[in-house]
Formats: structure tokens, C-alpha cells, sequence
């Protein structure tokens, strides 16, 4: 009840921070979306690059946020472009694995009727390939904008705002319905990414072609 009299006489500021939480992890993902994708693609088509450049995305995975975050400030200091450099490497692994996954998943088949058509490797990509990865590409971006909105709340402490604010102020001041007016929106809007991608895939992706 406390928690709940606290968010209410102070729902201005915490929709600020949610939004600014929300906003960080979508451009983390955008960005994310427009480098991961052409990679998974061109490791698809070069395998010899699938371990190198899936061992250095996932490397990213393993460094604790904030170390990472302090890394990142030495050279864009307490900004909110610390905060979204940080989510976006960290968006990387699935989005690039699941193309790479989806795009070398299409059956041969298709493939080699396809080039009897004349297809060019773009037309195949673009009218083959890509439609039905799209399906496995998707469920990268739902694990990808997850993890940007469960990590956003650690990039306050790079000065990029977000719902890390209430939380971090709550534990300095051992306020615990501060620490939850954080939590309990960014776990919120958590639910919120896993639903409305699935939305997404249901109303763009065939039945028979969904993951």
C-alpha cells in the first residue's frame, strides 16, 4: 500500500523515467536491428566468419554491465550515449545469431527452385530467404529488446537516466518503495516487449511459418 500511495503521488516523474527507460532500449535495439541483421546475413554467406564474429558478439554477454559501463565512459563519459553504446552491444548476440540461424535454416529446396527461376542471390535473399527467417529474426529482436530493458536500468549510473534512477536512489536511502516504483515499471515494460513482438508475429507471420 505504501508502494503504491508513493507511485501515485509521484507518477509524473516516474512516467519521465519510463519513458526515458523505454526510449533508450528501443534505439539500443534500432541500432542493433540495422548493424545485426546485414552481419547475420553476410555471415550466412561467408561461413568462415560465423565463429569470429559470434565469438565477439557473445563476448559482450559476459562483461558485467558495469564494468562495461565505466569502459564506455572513458570515452563518452556520464551521457546517454554511454548508456545506449552499452545496450546496443548487448543487443548484438541474439539479434545477428537468430538471422544467421534463420536466414541458413531455409530449405535448400526453395533455394535451388528459386535460382531455376533466375533469381539473383538478392532476389532469393529479399523474396526467399529474408520472408521466411523473418519468423526466427523476431524472436532475436523480442530476446534482444528484453535484455535492453531489464539492463537499461544500470545505465542511470552512466547519467542516461531511466527507471535505474528511483532504484538506485531507493537502495542509497534503504527506501524500498522507491526501489520498487523502479522495478515494478521496467519489469512492466519487460511484459510489455514480450507480448507486443508476439503481436507482431501473429499479425505479420503465417501460422505455418512462426517459430
Amino acid at each position: 500500500m505504501e508502494t503504491l500511495n508513493y507511485m501515485l503521488q509521484n507518477s509524473p516523474r516516474i512516467l519521465e523515467l519510463t519513458a526515458q527507460h523505454l526510449e533508450l532500449a528501443l534505439i539500443a535495439v534500432l541500432y542493433a536491428l540495422v548493424a545485426g541483421v546485414p552481419v547475420g546475413v553476410l555471415i550466412s554467406r561467408y561461413r568462415r566468419l560465423v565463429d569470429p564474429v559470434l565469438w565477439v558478439v557473445n563476448s559482450f554477454q559476459t562483461i558485467p554491465a558495469l564494468a562495461f559501463v565505466g569502459f564506455v565512459m572513458i570515452f563518452l563519459g556520464l551521457s546517454r550515449e554511454t548508456g545506449i553504446t552499452v545496450l546496443f552491444f548487448y543487443c548484438l548476440m541474439p539479434i545477428i545469431r537468430n538471422t544467421y540461424t534463420g536466414i541458413t535454416n531455409v530449405d535448400s529446396a526453395l533455394i535451388e527452385v528459386a535460382q531455376g527461376m533466375g533469381m539473383t542471390r538478392w532476389q532469393i535473399l529479399r523474396m526467399v530467404q529474408f520472408p521466411l527467417a523473418l519468423s526466427v529474426i523476431l524472436v532475436g529482436v523480442r530476446l534482444a529488446l528484453v535484455i535492453a530493458i531489464g539492463t537499461a536500468s544500470i545505465m542511470s549510473l552512466a547519467g542516461a537516466g531511466g527507471l535505474g534512477q528511483l532504484i538506485f536512489a531507493g537502495i542509497d536511502r534503504v527506501q524500498n518503495k522507491m526501489i520498487l516504483a523502479g522495478a515494478l515499471p521496467a519489469a512492466f515494460l519487460a511484459v510489455v516487449a514480450e507480448v507486443g513482438i508476439g503481436y507482431l508475429e501473429r499479425f505479420f507471420i503465417p501460422r505455418g511459418l512462426r517459430v
